[in-house]
């Protein structure tokens, strides 16, 4: 491989890595909020209320049912007027952002059911509120299932990602389609795949063991 495309390698990853990121830490910051007001509005949930809890329901699935290349394609006006452009990195970022919080909010929320209820019914019992009970309870028992869910998130964006480079989103997806398929240079095309692989596998391993030490815990 020439000095030009190792070039054009690791810029493609920088920009995989960017969109990966920024979008990542959407679906965490919004997400496990969503997926926090789906348990605690849910039938015999700390904050009860059920249109609330359908209404959540119904967008994150109605957004999750979308294939993420329609979706892109969708919200171009939305992504025009927030990022400036409908083309590139921070274009990308923008969809993908959409894509990963509902998805992180749905997995949060398994993760948080998981929690024994009988530490939230000691926490009621002992007078604790219901912000408290989520800050202090709900949360940190559920940390590791949350870093799991983070996990699978992130590893669901970098598939996201390299689809984005598909219709000009920049990134490793980009690289594969313009240079590894369109200019049929087959050995581009392999590299992008292990790069995409050798991702997964360290965000898969990370994720895994910092879970499994907060599990020990």
């Amino acid at each position: 491989m020439n000095p030009q495309m190792i070039n054009l390698l690791m810029d493609a990853t920088l920009e995989t890595l960017l969109m990966v990121g920024v979008s990542g830490l959407a679906a965490l910051f919004l997400g496990v909020p969503l997926g926090v007001a789906l348990i605690v509005t849910d039938k015999g949930g700390l904050l009860q209320n059920m249109a609330v809890n359908r209404v959540l329901g119904a967008i994150i699935n109605a957004t999750r049912s979308v294939p993420f290349i329609i979706l892109m394609v969708a919200i171009i006006p939305l992504t025009r007027f927030i990022a400036g452009t409908s083309i590139g990195t921070t274009a990308a970022i923008v969809p993908l952002a959409i894509a990963a919080i509902p998805f992180m909010a749905r997995v949060a929320e398994t993760a948080m059911r998981e929690v024994d209820r009988g530490l939230i019914t000691a926490a009621k019992a002992m007078g604790a509120s219901p912000m408290q009970i989520i800050v202090k309870v709900l949360l940190p028992e559920a940390l590791p299932g949350l870093i799991s869910a983070m996990v699978i998130t992130l590893v669901s964006l970098i598939g996201y990602s390299a689809m984005a480079g598909a219709i000009g989103g920049g990134g490793l997806g980009d690289l594969g389609i313009r240079y590894g398929y369109q200019r049929f240079l087959p050995e581009v095309m392999l590299i992008v795949v292990v790069v995409l692989i050798v991702m997964v596998q360290l965000i898969q391993s990370v994720g895994d063991w910092i879970s499994r030490r907060l599990s020990h815990k």
